[in-house]
């Protein structure tokens, strides 16, 4: 009974994304992506040099206008800051609030290889 279950729920799943645009499709994504989280990196770089760090960051959010739900020109997460910019979250660096602009920083957002 239990695998029948799950077939139908597959079933189920899978017809529903074939009757999604391609945009839904990929919210769906972003959302399953951010649920289960990746081991992100992001570093904040002042001109050419590497000012900030922040690790194992699970999700990358844009904020949202609170009445207009337009995107907000910022991006903000938690992470832990990799305060010695050695590349590993030692002991003593702890998870952090973090946002930035999109005017004012350059950044490069990255999966951890390792």
């Amino acid at each position: 009974m239990n695998n029948r279950f799950v077939t139908l729920s597959t079933l189920i799943a899978a017809s529903l994304l074939t009757g999604c645009t391609q945009e839904s499709q990929n919210s769906i994504g972003r959302s399953i992506q951010n649920w289960t989280g990746t081991d992100g990196i992001i570093e904040i770089y002042a001109g050419d040099k590497l000012v900030k760090r922040f690790m194992k960051i699970d999700k990358l959010s844009t904020a949202a206008g609170t009445n207009s739900g337009e995107s907000r020109p910022y991006r903000f997460g938690y992470g832990v800051l990799d305060a010695n910019l050695n590349g590993e979250a030692d002991n003593g660096e702890k998870e952090v609030y973090f946002e930035f602009s999109d005017y004012s920083t350059s950044y490069i957002f990255f999966e951890n290889p390792n």
